[in-house]
């Protein structure tokens, strides 16, 4: 499994949990085992997260007016 982003302080790219997460249901024929729900649960958690960093920041920087 790849290491904690919170180690590094920068989430992954959307995309690159997408695929992992896309990977591992692939692997599991479309129904997770137990044993696979806690990793499904954290890669769903890393791509909301790294999807709200994207966003704000192709928002930029705050201006002020």
């Amino acid at each position: 499994m790849p290491p904690n982003p919170t180690a590094s302080g920068l989430p992954r790219p959307a995309a690159v949990v997408n695929a992992e997460i896309r990977a591992l249901m692939l692997g599991a024929g479309g129904y997770l085992r137990a044993e696979d729900r806690p990793v499904y649960e954290r890669l769903q958690a890393e791509w909301a997260d790294a999807v709200r960093a994207e966003v704000v920041e192709a928002a930029g920087p705050p201006t002020t007016s």
